[in-house]
């Protein structure tokens, strides 16, 4: 089975078939938010040490630290980003960054095995991010677009994927640290966005034998009731054999999914984690509550 491992200084989490769906909390991430960017361009990271105990108390097993904020110094940011939630937190990063200066920033403050977040399959990010990630032996997200864009056919984006995978191997990486991103379209805009990814994840896990994430909420862009919607995505791509998500742990919904999809693919052993989240702290569960049982079952 293919396993990515990735650690923290104290705390070590496995992407893999056989294992719990990993959880990666995507709040850290100041695009869109324009109140978060304008607070980490002006040094107060206050907003991100919220975000960051918020997500994992809510579940998170891996954090994703992006600081790409317009005229600011994203080195210098995302180094600082990684520095502190290391601080208050054990979980394991996932470092997000285009910009190669920034990785290199954020990878040489990390403790730990870092995720680098992410290479394309361009030949120039591809000479420009992998010798990164081998140097520093870290996981990598390999993202199934190249110098043409995103294609609209998913055999176009498997071959991506591969071309990816071998050139890291050609880097020394094997292909069990490329977590590959399949790239989910929005279902409000392509109908067929569903099916072409739980397709594209089947062969990822089957031909290439990789692990997978993706961006979660790309699913249900513009849609009303969002969390429902990618609540529902995640758990059918969890069957089709996706092992991690970037999302957030926040919306119970979409987490109650998640953990849903886990005890049914198997990888929740004897439900232990759904019923530590899920048992009523107030039910009676002597003899009274047995006899009870056995009553409803006649």
């Amino acid at each position: 089975m293919s396993r990515t491992v990735v650690s923290s200084a104290t705390r070590e989490v496995v992407i893999g078939f056989d294992r719990p769906f990993v959880m990666i909390g995507e709040r850290i991430n100041p695009t869109g938010r324009k109140l978060l960017a304008e607070e980490m361009k002006a040094g107060d990271f206050s907003r991100v040490e919220a975000d960051a105990r918020a997500q994992v108390e809510a579940g998170a097993h891996m954090l994703d630290i992006n600081a790409g904020i317009p005229l600011a110094d994203e080195p210098a940011l995302l180094a600082k980003a990684v520095q502190l939630v290391q601080a208050i937190t054990d979980v394991p990063l996932s470092i997000d960054s285009s910009i190669i200066e920034a990785l290199e920033a954020g990878l040489g403050v990390y403790q730990g095995r870092p995720l680098v977040n992410s290479t394309t399959g361009e030949d120039e990010v591809m000479e420009r991010v992998l010798p990164l990630v081998a140097r520093y032996g870290a996981a990598v997200v390999a993202i199934s677009n190249d110098e043409t864009g995103i294609s609209m056919d998913i055999d176009v984006r498997f071959e991506v994927a591969k071309r990816i995978v071998e050139r890291a191997a050609d880097h020394g990486i094997p292909s069990h640290d490329v977590v590959v991103d399949p790239l989910v379209m929005p279902i409000g805009a392509l109908g067929t966005a569903g099916q072409d990814a739980f397709a594209l994840i089947r062969r990822l896990r089957d031909e290439l034998k990789v692990n997978t994430t993706c961006g979660a909420s790309n699913v249900s862009f513009g849609l009303p009731n969002r969390h429902a919607v990618t609540g529902t995505f995640l758990s059918m791509a969890i069957g089709a054999g996706m092992t991690s998500a970037i999302m957030s742990p926040l919306h119970a919904e979409v987490k109650t999914a998640v953990m849903a999809a886990d005890v049914l693919a198997g990888n929740d052993r004897d439900c232990a984690a759904w019923i530590r989240a899920n048992r009523d702290p107030n039910a009676g569960a002597g003899e009274g509550g047995a006899r009870e049982g056995r009553r409803r079952r006649r």
